[in-house]
């Protein structure tokens, strides 16, 4: 009786450590709002799932420290990798070193530079940026002829960072857009990037106003550097009524600077969303089940008329 019931355990322990999978989880850097965001999105789902357990480092902005991580993990034998790249033209050595290696791997958020040529095991999970920048353009437009502004507009863009795929598509959304008959009154007096970072928009935005030069709207690759200009033009004694504003993620802070009516535009991206996504695709390939090598969660544009939706 002892034997059997001393079999059956082993037996149980080993079916459990079976289903045990290990997920090894590199993300550009922790101190960025909206991918905390996905994070914990990533984090909250796999606490849902039995027998999931992830690995989440914090590649600090560090190419060569991210594909350390990867390697890392590898290594360590875990099931399935995730990456959130800090530098999208530098993937192809992780996706190599993962298929080398028989590891399926998932990129979320940020679009890899080998995005054609994926190896059977990879995905890309996010959202479509052509969308994005482009539903953000389009209502600044609008907002900006509601406003008696259709003949002559003057505009400032804050870009990501420039090794990013999302900060050129959304860049490049706002020119397509300003390029549109309907809104090419809208002139862009310059744009320089200030890496997704509050900060840094804020000392560029203040420098551009000291500049002299009268402006009507600001665009700013994400909600951060949206919000950093928002605090540059406060601080110059600006009124915000006077100025469209326009950044995308709709983040908590950003959704609160729309209440405050400080910022008219952003566009919600479901980063939880694809934090939870990237988790179930990775198990999915892991498992050896098929999925698209793309996987996209929507944009959604939001505005003063809609917030109560997004709060």
């Amino acid at each position: 009786m002892n034997k059997f019931l001393l079999a059956a355990g082993i037996t149980a322990l080993m079916a459990t450590t079976a289903m045990a999978e290990t997920i090894g989880v590199s993300v550009a850097r922790f101190d960025d709002n909206g991918l905390t965001i996905m994070r914990n999105g990533m984090t909250s789902h796999a606490d849902t799932l039995d027998g999931v357990d992830l690995q989440v480092e914090d590649a600090q902005d560090d190419v060569a420290r991210q594909l350390d991580q990867i390697n890392n993990f590898i290594a360590s034998g875990v099931d399935a990798i995730i990456v959130n790249a800090v530098d999208t033209n530098a993937t192809e050595a992780m996706s190599n070193a993962a298929a080398s290696a028989g590891v399926p791997l998932v990129y979320v958020n940020r679009q890899p530079i080998n995005m054609d040529t994926l190896p059977e095991g990879q995905a890309f999970v996010a959202s479509n940026e052509i969308e994005s920048g482009t539903l953000a353009a389009f209502r600044m437009c609008q907002d900006l002829r509601a406003q008696g502004k259709s003949g002559g507009a003057k505009a400032y863009m804050l870009m990501g960072q420039l090794s990013n795929q999302a900060a050129v598509q959304r860049s490049k959304d706002f020119h397509d857009v300003i390029g549109m008959d309907m809104c090419n009154f809208i002139e862009l007096i310059d744009e320089q990037t200030a890496n997704w970072s509050r900060d840094e928009a804020q000392d560029l935005m203040t420098n551009w106003i000291s500049s002299g030069e009268p402006f009507d709207a600001v665009f700013g690759n994400n909600d951060e550097m949206a919000i950093g200009a928002i605090q540059a033009m406060k601080s110059a004694g600006m009124s915000m009524d006077d100025v469209v504003v326009g950044g995308v993620d709709a983040t908590p802070d950003a959704l609160v600077a729309m209440a405050a009516g400080d910022m008219d535009v952003t566009v919600f991206q479901d980063l939880a969303g694809q934090g939870a996504g990237s988790i179930d695709t990775a198990l999915k390939l892991a498992r050896g089940e098929d999925v698209d090598k793309t996987v996209f969660i929507p944009f959604k544009l939001v505005t003063p008329e809609n917030l109560a939706d997004f709060q």
